[in-house]
């Protein structure tokens, strides 16, 4: 099988492509569906000063919240950061920049970048002097709208249920939650697979996140996650 056609990696092969100062999107939400054995390789390759996008922070010792806890993070988008206290501690101690986004406004930004729009316009916000800060007011058929930028990043990493070796993806049921936007939104997409199959064992009416948004495959090493919300 060629290269192009299988992405199956090993954890060494993708290590050069984290680096002090990326810009990082990852998948999950409040920790379920991050990829866990890429962030502990993140923590082990003592990757540092990273810009990271996603839904919330995790929490300090489960997902991308323990980048977090570590300070490893200089500045975070998210929707909100209300399960991992030390996010809060550093924000007000003037030591992690928070850029808060609404839910669906953020989810609408990465899917923007990942189509190759430059932004989005909506009316949350417009008149909330927190969230319209900075932004351009745009009046268009009698209304006015903010201008919220489009999010893309240098790597996304994403959690999958299953994989093949091109990288078609099927999610777990609210394990997917943001993986498929961060999987088009970056330059190069990471994917920890939990399970990876022959080509042709996908049904392709299940497959979500379609090969060609994938760069690199790796095989999970199992998740620390599902007992969070038990």
């Amino acid at each position: 099988m060629s290269e192009k056609l299988n992405k199956i990696r090993s954890y060494e092969e993708i290590q050069p492509l984290f680096f002090h100062g990326m810009c990082l999107m990852f998948g999950g939400f409040g920790g379920v569906g991050s990829p866990p054995s890429l962030i502990k390789c993140i923590l082990e390759w003592g990757i540092r000063d990273l810009t990271i996008i996603g839904n919330d922070t995790g929490f300090p010792h489960i997902g991308i919240g323990q980048l977090i806890a570590d300070n490893r993070v200089k500045k975070v988008i998210a929707s909100h950061i209300g399960s991992n206290p030390i996010a809060g501690t550093l924000m007000s101690e003037g030591k992690l920049e928070v850029e808060f986004s609404p839910q669906g406004i953020l989810a609408e930004r990465i899917r923007a970048g990942g189509v190759g729009l430059k932004g989005i316009l909506t009316d949350i916000g417009v008149d909330d002097p927190y969230l319209n800060k900075g932004k351009r007011v745009i009046n268009l058929d009698g209304g006015s709208y903010l201008f919220e930028s489009a999010l893309t990043s240098q790597v996304g990493i994403v959690f999958a249920k299953k994989a093949d070796p091109f990288g078609n993806l099927i999610y777990d049921k609210s394990a997917r939650n943001t993986n498929p936007l961060v999987a088009m939104a970056a330059d190069i997409t990471i994917v920890e697979a939990e399970e990876i199959v022959e080509t042709g064992e996908l049904d392709p009416e299940e497959v979500v996140t379609s090969g060609v948004f994938v760069d690199h495959i790796v095989p999970s090493k199992g998740v620390d996650w599902k007992w969070i919300w038990e």
